[in-house]
């Protein structure tokens, strides 16, 4: 498949960058609704004190619950899937929706499968499934999103991959560029990723000049009203 790449100069800019001035910053562009685009808080973040990712999507489907229609194993059965991940663009993050209802019995991502991904140039987990292992993933230095933590793996199994999936509300396709940090995941549009950086340090430079105001020995309620106003205001 095609997908428009960033630079790493560019990639590394997402990466100094929150996610909630990057999701103000997108918001400028009008090329989605606001309450679009990112994930909704039933998908965590596991490691908060680590810095944003960002990468294009890997995804696949799968089952914890129960063993799968075919074959004597499930956990390793589905190697295939590795390569659909190496299709993708680096730096890659994995994306898995668990279709089980509910989802999140069984972890598929813990310490092997973590250097896997690691191996593949995988930099992150997306699911609303589970995962396990958390110490060993933190010192592989590995973030994950997940909905729920298990000490089991269950039956978990791919059962399909390259195709669009949806974790915490918010669907996503192979290729697609996503960041995430402590406050979640969200999806950078392609069509403005180049820009999208740029825009944010200048909300952050406006935000800093109502910060500093309400800070000052100086402040009141109108010059706060005034700045407020100020057209290129955006927070």
């Amino acid at each position: 498949m095609t997908v428009e790449r960033l630079t790493s100069a560019q990639l590394d800019e997402y990466r100094q960058l929150s996610t909630c001035v990057v999701a103000s910053a997108i918001e400028t562009f009008r090329v989605r609704l606001p309450n679009t685009g990112f994930a909704d808080s039933s998908v965590r973040c596991i490691f908060e004190d680590s810095f944003p990712v960002a990468g294009y999507a890997a995804t696949a489907r799968l089952r914890s619950a129960q063993p799968p229609m075919e074959g004597h194993g499930f956990y390793y059965d589905r190697t295939d899937w590795w390569n659909h991940i190496l299709s993708i663009p680096a730096p890659r993050i994995v994306v898995i929706e668990d279709v089980d209802d509910p989802p999140g019995l069984g972890a598929f991502i813990g310490e092997v499968n973590t250097n896997i991904l690691l191996a593949l140039g995988c930099q992150a987990l997306v699911t609303n499934g589970a995962v396990r292992d958390l110490d060993a993933v933190k010192r592989a230095n590995f973030q994950m999103f997940a909905g729920n933590v298990s000490m089991s793996h269950a039956y978990s199994h791919i059962f399909d991959f390259g195709c669009a999936v949806k974790v915490g509300g918010l669907g996503i396709r192979p290729g697609d560029l996503i960041q995430g940090d402590r406050h979640g995941i969200q999806i950078v549009p392609l069509e403005i990723a180049p820009q999208v950086p740029s825009v944010a340090r200048d909300i952050l430079r406006r935000r800093r000049r109502l910060v500093d105001l309400c800070h000052s020995s100086d402040f009141s309620i109108d010059k706060l009203r005034q700045a407020i106003r100020m057209p290129d205001l955006k927070t």
